[in-house]
């Protein structure tokens, strides 16, 4: 019990000194302790309170007189509280009537002052606004003028610069949003600006490829007249007739290209003078700034590479007219200019390894279509005029740095082509000089119409020269026109050589080699033609085989006048040399056959005429009518044949003879004729007679001794035997070299004999 008091005090004190949170665990170990812990506790607590309420009435006495003395001292200054409250009643009232008015001016400047506040804090923030709504004012002002890679710079400076400035504020976020729209709708309108531009090029392609194709043409034109004019033995020896005209043309086409060449220096225009090129700077600087350059650069080359394709592609009638084909290299022109301009001008947007791409593949397709629509051209005019197309085409596009290499070895092909025209086109002149031939001799009446023959043809011949007028030259009026034809020919061969780049060796190599297919092939058929023809009579023949002599002979003066419009001699090892010789030497062999043809057909029809009544008892006493008829022919027509050559009238006269010979011989052995009286032996000895007489007429000159007359020989043997009857002396002498009967062979005499 003692033990338990001096805990109990403890856990007073510390009920005292202990802050209430803390008192819940001080009292449960009041209740942990032994039993009746708790009354006793209560009790020690009952005690402990009774002590403080004696120590708080001994306090209160101590401290009651104090409050007492301070009782009486507040009532005395009551009164003098009041008579004060009232004078500051008084004084505070006074003081609200006097301060009314300085309040009121305070609220005044107050409210100045948050005004102003307000108005500064406004000012600044506007300064840091107006900036902004300026460069926006600005950016839709550029928008307005289609100014819009100035817009794209202004958006750029929006957003890096001004725009954080004023972020805070919901204009700027709707202006931020409106970015984005603005720069999609810029390369919307840039990229439909730049597929006008495409459009645009595409139908004014042939316009600029036209004006490109002119300037190069004019300055072409220009530069090769300076420097023909420079050349003082240019033309020198040409043809006088041809050269008057040429140097003529030369003055015009001087003074014509100094007056074009004035006009080219006053007004020089270019592809960027015909077509504006700004969608495509703009559209390239827009899609480059906003980082899409490569994309703008893939759809520009594709939309390039379609409309190439568009371009090289020809129309179904192009071969038909020149303007088909002017149109189509004006357009393929008009694109590689444009082409090249925008790889001078732009950076990166094409390439030089693009553009070479871009071109052999344009090429190749250039060459098969010329190829294909060339080979459709059945006119030398066209052909030539497509070859001076290609030349000004290669010329302008090599102006601009594109190999042309392939253009002009496609010429060559074309050239050979070209040749091929202008043999069918002389083809159908020579026949129509040899239809409107009379085949006789030139007549010339006086001095001047054998100027005009010559001027036009090389004749010589001293002793015609010695003649009076009139006189006959010896070949007929197509050889002058033939000989012009073919040295027109070669002119208009020429023309297709000029502008090839090629040198005057090449260039006399091809005029000859042209000029030889002329002879050898279409003046050759031609001639051979004319001599199959049924119309062709002796007199025509022997006409055509002068007229060849003649025009074989010209063959050299032909020589000369290349050799004279190339400037090369004839003495270089590898100029080649005109086949004219073989030409009119096969043509003459073939009239010579057909002369040899022709007479005997003649001398048949005379035969078949032959009407011997075989069984006669005795002759008429003289030559058959047919055979005088027929003999009279021949002398007459050997007699036109004087101015052939001499082996060929003796072969001709020689070949009738025989064949004359032959044709009796047949006569008498015909199966038809059963019987025969000598009469009749008579009567047709009295016809070979007169064929004898004929040979040794000596119809044709040259021959030596009886030579014609031996192409009788076995009828005259065997005519002899049977007329006087010498059987004996046959028999005894036959297979003797001597024999007089050495020409008749058994097997016809004794047929005859039978008859």
């Amino acid at each position: 019990m003692a033990e338990s008091l001096p805990e109990h005090d403890r856990i007073l004190q510390e009920i005292e000194s202990t802050d209430t949170a803390c008192v819940g665990p001080t009292l449960r170990s009041v209740y942990d302790d032994q039993p009746n812990a708790h009354q006793r506790f209560m009790e020690k607590l009952d005690a402990c309170i009774r002590n403080h309420d004696r120590e708080i009435e001994k306090m209160c006495n101590f401290h009651h007189q104090g409050f007492v003395d301070a009782i009486t001292e507040l009532l005395k200054v009551r009164a003098d509280a009041e008579k004060l409250k009232v004078q500051v009643t008084d004084t505070n009232r006074r003081l609200q009537d006097a301060g009314k008015e300085v309040i009121a001016q305070t609220e005044e400047i107050i409210r100045c002052r948050v005004q102003q506040r307000n108005i500064t804090t406004v000012v600044e923030k506007l300064q840091l606004c107006l900036p902004v709504l300026e460069m926006y004012s600005k950016l839709k002002e550029q928008m307005n003028v289609k100014r819009y890679y100035s817009a794209l710079k202004t958006m750029e400076q929006l957003e890096n610069l001004y725009l954080p400035r004023v972020s805070q504020y919901r204009f700027c976020q709707i202006m931020i949003e409106n970015l984005p729209k603005l720069r999609e709708e810029i390369k919307e309108i840039s990229m439909s600006d730049l597929k006008d531009f495409l459009e645009s090029i595409r139908k004014h392609s042939d316009r600029i490829g036209e004006t490109a194709m002119k300037q190069a043409q004019q300055q072409k034109t220009f530069s090769t007249t300076l420097q023909r004019q420079n050349n003082v033995n240019y033309g020198r020896n040409m043809h006088l007739g041809r050269s008057r005209i040429l140097e003529s043309k030369n003055e015009m086409t001087l003074k014509r290209t100094f007056e074009e060449d004035e006009e080219y220096e006053e007004e020089i225009l270019t592809a960027q003078d015909l077509v504006d090129f700004s969608p495509v700077y703009r559209c390239l600087h827009i899609y480059s700034v906003l980082g899409d350059g490569e994309i703008f650069e893939n759809y520009y080359r594709k939309q390039r590479r379609k409309q190439a394709r568009l371009v090289l592609q020809p129309q179904s009638s192009m071969h038909e007219t020149v303007e088909g084909y002017r149109r189509y290299f004006s357009q393929i022109v008009g694109f590689f200019v444009v082409e090249d301009h925008i790889l001078h001008v732009t950076q990166g947007l094409v390439t030089r390894t693009y553009t070479d791409e871009l071109w052999n593949m344009a090429l190749s397709k250039i060459i098969a279509v010329l190829r294909t629509q060339s080979s459709y051209c059945s006119d030398p005019d066209l052909v030539l005029e497509l070859k001076n197309l290609i030349v000004v085409f290669a010329d302008t596009l090599q102006g601009y740095g594109f190999p042309v290499n392939r253009l002009f070895d496609l010429l060559f092909e074309i050239r050979d082509q070209y040749n091929e025209t202008l043999l069918k086109k002389w083809s159908g002149l020579f026949r129509d000089i040899f239809e409107a031939d009379n085949y006789s001799p030139i007549p010339v009446a006086n001095e001047e119409e054998y100027k005009i023959v010559t001027s036009k043809f090389p004749f010589q011949d001293p002793e015609l020269d010695k003649q009076s007028f009139p006189k006959k030259l010896p070949m007929s009026q197509s050889v002058p026109q033939i000989y012009i034809q073919v040295k027109e020919f070669i002119y208009a061969s020429l023309k297709f050589s000029e502008s090839l780049h090629r040198s005057s060796t090449e260039i006399d190599d091809m005029l000859r080699k042209a000029t030889n297919l002329l002879l050898t092939r279409t003046l050759s058929s031609c001639l051979q033609n004319l001599i199959k023809k049924p119309h062709i009579g002796l007199t025509e023949l022997v006409q055509i085989i002068i007229n060849t002599t003649h025009l074989e002979q010209a063959c050299k003066y032909l020589e000369d006048f290349i050799s004279n419009i190339t400037n090369i001699s004839q003495v270089t090892v590898h100029t080649a040399r005109l086949y004219g010789l073989s030409t009119f030497k096969d043509a003459r062999h073939a009239a010579e056959g057909e002369i040899y043809t022709k007479l005997n057909q003649k001398i048949d029809e005379f035969i078949q005429i032959a009407d011997y009544d075989w069984t006669m008892s005795e002759s008429d006493g003289r030559a058959s009518g047919y055979l005088m008829d027929l003999i009279n022919f021949l002398r007459s027509t050997f007699q036109v044949f004087t101015h052939l050559p001499g082996k060929v009238a003796q072969t001709a006269c020689m070949s009738a003879c025989q064949h004359l010979s032959t044709s009796l011989m047949q006569m008498l052995l015909d199966s038809e004729l059963k019987q025969i009286s000598m009469g009749a032996i008579q009567q047709f000895n009295l016809d070979v007679i007169q064929c004898e007489l004929f040979a040794s007429s000596e119809p044709v000159p040259g021959f030596q001794g009886d030579t014609l007359q031996l192409a009788f020989i076995d009828l005259r043997q065997l005519l002899d035997l049977f007329m006087v009857w010498d059987w004996s002396t046959y028999l005894a002498d036959y297979g003797q070299a001597t024999s007089k009967y050495l020409r008749v062979n058994p097997s016809t005499a004794l047929t005859l004999l039978e008859k």
